[in-house]
């Protein structure tokens, strides 16, 4: 008589508690589909994000080799390129007297040649999106024979020195019309190597070393205005 009512009590037991267990796992599983969705979504994010700073660097690189190939303008009367250090090298056969960094006459024709030169060059240049030019002009300095104990104790003395050379032609430029100092697009730096550097000439050429690098560093991308 009491077995129909235990099995009726069973019954009742299962199916409340059936429901309960299946709410709790579409509970979970709703959660559990609400964090993936999120967690694809953020990874979409980061996907369009990456994508997107990826097409940036890709246009800048294209700007920056066109505007590298445009350069090659320089090249020339005035200007020759160091494909090994990047960098273009003045041609002017500038030579200084010993410890001295004032720019002789017979030079300046063609050092004002090569600086309009420069300024035209750089003025040509079309690009698609805002570009600065780092330019860098380094003075050098040629060391005494090997062995000649001026070369240890004049070296620090020698960055001050190659850095007033190329002070002095800066100067020579802005005097003639040339400064460009004055030109937002550009931004200048000018640099001693003393004794060191990059590029120099050795052995029977060391006198060679009195000279002066360009180098011109193109920077492409939206610029702000200093504050």
């Amino acid at each position: 008589m009491n077995q129909p009512t235990q099995n009726r009590e069973s019954s009742d037991f299962f199916w409340p508690s059936y429901v309960d267990l299946m709410t709790s796992l579409f509970v979970v599983m709703l959660v559990l589909f609400v964090y993936s969705f999120k967690l694809f979504k953020d990874r979409e994010g980061e996907l369009k994000q990456a994508n997107g700073e990826l097409k940036a660097k890709a246009q800048e690189l294209e700007q920056i080799n066109k505007i590298k190939r445009s350069l090659q303008q320089l090249e020339g009367k005035y200007f020759k390129y160091d494909p090994a250090n990047e960098r273009h090298e003045l041609l002017v056969p500038v030579q200084f007297r010993a410890g001295q960094d004032v720019i002789e006459e017979r030079y300046k024709p063609a050092l004002l040649q090569a600086g309009r030169t420069l300024r035209k060059v750089l003025k040509s240049i079309k690009t698609d999106q805002p570009v600065r030019y780092l330019v860098i002009v380094e003075g050098m300095a040629a060391r005494y024979p090997q062995g000649d104990p001026r070369n240890a104790r004049e070296e620090q003395l020698t960055y001050q020195l190659s850095y007033r050379r190329a002070l002095s032609l800066l100067n020579f430029w802005k005097q003639n019309g040339l400064d460009f100092t004055q030109d937002k697009s550009i931004e200048l730096v000018i640099s001693g190597s003393g004794f060191y550097g990059t590029g120099r000439y050795a052995g029977r050429r060391e006198g060679d070393n009195k000279r002066f690098l360009i180098q011109v560093i193109p920077k492409v991308g939206r610029m702000r205005s200093a504050q």
